[in-house]
């Protein structure tokens, strides 16, 4: 016979835990001896254990007192849904493991591998680091939101990034952070981004360009473009005024008859 320490002891559970369970109804609890203490035998060792597993796996012990009475099938049963819900934990875990490891890397803790690996390309080709942060920005909410799209997205911008207008337009960009808002670079960089866009909707059409984001997400990444790199809110007013508007979802818009721009000097 043993006491409840000893108990305790075999079971892997303190003396606490152990009066825990006789208030709840789990584990009974014996009358005492002529010494005056409790003595509990073989069999509540093997209850006990059987409570301390159910607990351990996360089983409430309402659930706990309910699975000790069925019988062996609903207890398979029974037993088969935790260990279906463990493995889920444990591949979740796993993730977050992987993601804490991941954090020295930087962009890759929150990013999939394809845009890590074109926010280094755009690194390689020189682009200021401010504007590499804010594409890096722009797909952190978009991956957490919409990760279906991301495959799709990336490939397409990993394809515009060889088109030498693109490419200019980023390395433009990037000196342009820096001027005023009436610098001639800036004039110059819409100018041509414009065209490109123009030529690339009319070539491969305005989805193509401007791509399936819904407005108010698209409007969230508009908001930390603008926050990180403001010379895009100049840059978005001189696109609108040539026929684009929009950052991260670009459309075209109709162009009124405008008079000539005072930016641009004389009509070309």
């Amino acid at each position: 016979m043993l006491t409840i320490g000893e108990l305790a002891s075999y079971a892997g559970v303190t003396v606490r835990a152990i009066r825990h369970y006789h208030a709840k109804g789990l584990l009974p609890e014996p009358d005492r001896d002529h010494a005056g203490y409790r003595r509990y035998n073989a069999a509540a060792v093997v209850e006990l254990i059987k409570i301390r597993t159910l607990a351990e796996a996360g089983v409430p012990l309402a659930r706990v007192h309910e699975l000790l009475e069925a019988d062996a099938d609903e207890l398979a049963a029974a037993v088969a849904e935790i260990d279906k819900r463990l493995r889920a934990e444990i591949r979740q875990r796993q993730q977050h493991r992987e993601r804490i490891a991941r954090l020295a890397a930087g962009d890759s803790l929150a990013l999939p591998p394809a845009v890590v690996e074109f926010l280094d390309h755009l690194r390689a080709l020189g682009v200021d680091e401010r504007i590499v942060q804010v594409e890096r920005d722009g797909w952190i909410p978009l991956a957490a939101h919409a990760p279906e799209r991301v495959p799709e997205l990336i490939a397409r911008k990993r394809e515009q990034i060889t088109h030498r207008p693109l490419s200019d337009f980023y390395l433009t960009l990037s000196r342009a952070l820096d001027q005023t808002d009436s610098d001639p670079l800036l004039i110059e960089l819409v100018d041509k981004i414009a065209a490109y866009l123009t030529q690339l909707a009319d070539e491969q059409g305005e989805d193509y360009v401007g791509g399936a984001i819904e407005p108010s997400l698209a409007e969230l990444l508009d908001t930390l473009t603008f926050d990180t790199a403001p010379p895009a809110r100049r840059l978005i007013e001189l696109l609108n005024e040539r026929g684009w508007t929009g950052w991260t979802k670009l459309e075209r818009i109709a162009q009124p008859d405008l008079p000539p721009r005072s930016d641009a000097g004389e009509p070309r």
